[in-house]
């Protein structure tokens, strides 16, 4: 049975990456682009996003951000960004309230169709959420052990896929989504990222997912009917800085 969403006011929708911040308000076809990089700090991304958006009407913001995020807080400075993230108060710096998610997770839950679903961010690294039955559980898979002392993302992240090739990376993240589908006894996986683009041969119970689905999860942060996630979200406006 598939989960029911509502609508709810216009949402701002933003997806932080290392290389690119994306943003999306509802009702907009398309995503906007701003380079990020080693000198995108939170205070330039909000800086950079509130000119883009300029003239825009939103009622309330979603950030999609790429590293642990934990009852709404940000626990570990980005790895490809500049600092400033842990701690800062983005629902005062939007003057909106603001939602908070890690990446992968926000674009698990705009795959998400229903039943027990396993979301694999195949990028950098590897990203990782569970949905069951409409309760999302944002995951941190990447670093378990896999084989020879290395990790899941050591094999199937962008270094696996430099090292091994695409026929060998192939094989292992088959190999991953396997494993990981039974131990999590998944319904179904969904393969989103960067690198999803060079799988082949999916079987019927591994779906190829959709970078855009980000903003699908964004505006459903707020479209939940029942309390959001078991109760693990927060609005990011309370966080006080450090």
């Amino acid at each position: 049975m598939k989960t029911a969403f509502r609508k709810v006011n216009r949402v701002l929708v933003i997806d932080v990456g290392g290389t690119h911040v994306k943003v999306m308000p509802t009702g907009q076809p398309e995503e906007l682009r701003i380079p990020s990089g080693s000198k995108m700090t939170a205070t330039k991304m909000v800086r950079d996003v509130k000119r883009l958006a300029k003239g825009w009407q939103y009622d309330c913001v979603s950030i999609g951000y790429p590293g642990p995020v934990i009852h709404g807080n940000l626990v570990q400075e980005p790895y490809n960004l500049g600092g400033g993230w842990v701690g800062f108060n983005f629902g005062k710096a939007f003057d909106r309230p603001v939602k908070v998610i890690n990446d992968a997770a926000m674009q698990a839950l705009g795959s998400y169709q229903g039943g027990r679903m396993l979301f694999l961010g195949l990028g950098a690294g590897l990203g990782s959420a569970m949905i069951v039955d409409g309760i999302l559980e944002p995951m941190e898979l990447a670093h378990l052990p896999y084989k020879n002392g290395k990790t899941y993302e050591d094999y199937v992240g962008v270094r696996g896929l430099k090292r091994l090739g695409k026929k060998n990376w192939r094989r292992h993240v088959a190999d991953v989504v396997e494993r990981l589908k039974n131990a999590l006894e998944a319904e179904y996986v969904v393969l989103g990222g960067g690198n999803a683009k060079h799988i082949r041969d999916l079987p019927p119970d591994i779906r190829m997912g959709d970078n855009r689905n980000a903003f699908v999860g964004g505006s459903r942060l707020w479209e939940r009917k029942t309390k959001p996630f078991g109760g693990n979200e927060k609005k990011a406006g309370s966080q006080k800085r450090r």
